[in-house]
């Protein structure tokens, strides 16, 4: 006898505001457990200091989450400089102390714009990446350090806000892969002193522009008037990917790509990631343009 799984069928995206001190996967548990879904999944990890945007997509639409894993992301940072910690954030044991220069505007942009652009940087041992089937993290914890291989990553924008006597301000827009503790240290750095990440919130990622986010409080009081009122809190699926075009198709296009088969769709773009929808306006799911110019059905939503 099949196991019976547990949960109701929700389906779409919220945008939790994530708050301070808890793991994105203990937001992620908590928020599941509120709406008594059967299957829900996070899109990019945040630190458990960093507060704000963390898309929960629930259902049908974890099957677009890793678009989201690769979108742009934008962050307030508040960087305090002078002293440097383990972890580069202010979770960890303080590492190392440096005086503070006089700083002023212009000096601060002028460290600043050596960041704009492509930049290498090095990931921290208190990150994620594997070393020999290890976490580094864990290899951190342990006291073991170990090379890494400088990453290539793009700052899309970086401005000072504020500038204090041991503080910065800053918000970054930025790519994908960008470790925003190294950021902090390595602007210290550039400015003669040393440093780590104080206060970190993401404001946006990808389509979701510095959007209206949940707290849990919210969501908790939602779901004291029911779970009508809790899913009008989702956004629908294909929120997540207003950056790909939007393709119609004609009926019978749309029943060969719901079987899984690519189609010639006239007047479609010729390459990239193409949003599929029904003339209903009933969104299908995604699909790829293939070298021979066919739309292949690659994540489709399953039919209700």
């Amino acid at each position: 006898m099949a196991k019976r799984r547990r949960g109701r069928n929700v389906t779409g995206v919220l945008l939790l505001d994530k708050p301070s001190g808890e793991t994105s996967n203990q937001a992620l548990q908590r928020v599941k457990r509120l709406f008594g879904a059967r299957k829900a999944g996070h899109t990019g990890s945040l630190d458990p200091l960093a507060t704000g945007l963390l898309p929960i997509c629930f259902g049908d639409a974890t099957k677009v989450s890793g678009f989201l894993l690769d979108a742009d992301k934008h962050y307030t940072v508040t960087c305090r400089l002078g002293v440097a910690t383990d972890t580069g954030d202010a979770e960890g044991e303080e590492a190392e102390r440096a005086p503070v220069p006089a700083l002023d505007e212009a000096a601060v942009e002028a460290a600043l714009a050596g960041f704009r652009g492509a930049i290498e940087q090095l990931p921290p041992m208190y990150s994620a990446i594997k070393h020999q089937g290890q976490r580094l993290y864990n290899l951190a914890r342990q006291g073991v350090e170990v090379e890494r291989e400088p990453r290539r990553v793009e700052i899309y924008r970086l401005v000072a806000t504020a500038v204090r006597a041991d503080e910065l301000e800053l918000e970054v827009h930025c790519a994908k892969g960008t470790y925003i503790r190294t950021l902090a240290e390595d602007i210290a750095r550039a400015l003669g002193t040393v440093g780590h990440v104080c206060a970190l919130r993401r404001t946006g990622m990808g389509p979701y522009q510095e959007p209206a986010m949940w707290p849990p409080e919210a969501l908790a009081e939602r779901a004291e008037q029911g779970r009508e009122a809790l899913d009008a809190a989702l956004l629908p699926m294909d929120s997540a990917l207003t950056q790909y075009p939007a393709v119609e198709l004609a009926d019978d296009l749309a029943h060969f790509v719901v079987q899984g088969q690519p189609v010639f769709v006239p007047k479609a773009p010729t390459a990239g990631w193409l949003r599929l929808y029904e003339r209903s306006g009933r969104f299908l799911g995604m699909g790829q343009v293939l070298d021979d110019g066919r739309v292949g059905p690659k994540r489709l939503v399953a039919r209700r």
